[in-house]
Formats: C-alpha cells, sequence, structure tokens
C-alpha cells in the first residue's frame, strides 16, 4: 500500500509540473479608459489556453486607431467586444447599427456608462417665447449605450460643443437622430434599472 501511495504522490508531482500550455493574447497595459487605442495602451500577455476567452485579440492584431468601448483594468485581455465595430454592435441584435450622437450638455453625458439605456430628446435651438413652445421631441426610446469616447486633443480644438455618445440604435432610429442633430439641441434621460 505504501508503494502504491508513494507511486501516485510521484505521478501527482509530475503532473504539476508538467507546463501548462499557454497562449498571448492581447492586455491593457495599464488602466484604461474608453477611447481610441494607441500601441502603448496595450501589451501582450502569456495565459493558460483554458483561460482565453472567445474573440481574444491577439498579437499582430489590428487594434492600435480602434476606439475601446468600455474602461479596462491593467492585465485585462482584450477581445472584439470591448472594440467599437461589427462584432460589439453584432452582440446586440441583428439589425442594429452603431450611432454616433453628439449630446448637447457633456456634463450630462458624463453621468452615462456604458450599457445604460436612454432616450434621446430633440429640442429647438431657440425656445419660442411668443408661442411658450420648447418644441421637444423624443427621437429614441430605449437604446443603448455602447461606447463613450475620450475627447483627443485634435477633437478638443474643434469649435463643436457637447459629448459624443455612441449608441446601439435601429436603422429607423439612427435616421431620425440624425436628421434632428442637425438643428437640434439633443439631451437624454437615463432608464432605472428595472426594464
Amino acid at each position: 500500500m505504501a508503494v502504491v501511495l508513494a507511486a501516485m504522490a510521484a505521478g501527482s508531482v509530475g503532473l504539476a509540473m508538467r507546463p501548462v500550455p499557454a497562449t498571448e493574447v492581447l492586455a491593457a497595459a495599464r488602466d484604461l479608459r474608453p477611447g481610441t487605442l494607441a500601441a502603448p495602451d496595450l501589451t501582450v500577455v502569456r495565459i493558460p489556453e483554458a483561460a482565453v476567452p472567445d474573440g481574444a485579440l491577439r498579437p499582430g492584431a489590428p487594434v492600435a486607431g480602434r476606439v475601446l468601448a468600455a474602461p479596462a483594468r491593467r492585465g485585462e485581455p482584450l477581445t472584439d467586444l470591448r472594440l467599437l465595430g461589427p462584432a460589439l454592435v453584432d452582440a446586440y441584435g441583428p439589425g442594429m447599427v452603431a450611432t454616433p450622437v453628439r449630446i448637447t450638455d457633456a456634463g450630462a453625458a458624463r453621468l452615462l456608462r456604458v450599457g445604460d439605456v436612454i432616450d434621446v430628446i430633440a429640442a429647438a435651438a431657440q425656445w419660442d417665447e411668443a408661442r411658450l413652445d420648447p418644441r421637444t421631441a423624443t427621437v429614441a426610446q430605449a437604446v443603448t449605450v455602447i461606447a463613450l469616447p475620450r475627447a483627443t486633443a485634435s477633437a478638443d480644438s474643434m469649435t463643436e460643443s457637447g459629448a459624443l455618445v455612441v449608441l446601439a440604435t435601429t436603422l429607423e432610429q439612427a435616421a431620425r437622430l440624425t436628421q434632428a442633430g442637425t438643428g437640434s439641441r439633443l439631451s437624454i434621460t437615463i432608464h432605472g434599472n428595472s426594464r
């Protein structure tokens, strides 16, 4: 019996010392905010093959210049669903598109987090005091925030005001948002957790 136990112990030690197959993936080199990725934002890490998430980005993938949709922690492996693009939009269902919208009040947009569900309301740029009619309309209901790109230096130098928010919408909602954005002030309401 002692011989059998010793053999089993030796076998267990041999299994424990056997190297675990590892795979190289791209990960966040530091805590990242949503926005455009640059090469210094990324690092290569080796993780066990069994722990590699589906859609993991591999070294050499053209990631620089792509938009990170949500914050990422240092060392977190990045996947296709973390970047703004077809895979992320497809995750919200067939027929959905990514629609960038400039919310007039940047402070209100800062309240948003990826995954929030909002309504977008358009108001006339000028209040019609004679008619006491603010002329508002809800142009998109229950749309999901999929990215909150951070401002870049070049964007800061532009005269545009407000904050950019990327939403998952239908084509019809995208058309209404685009039309409203050309001559109206866009604001938001945020849905609660009970949806």
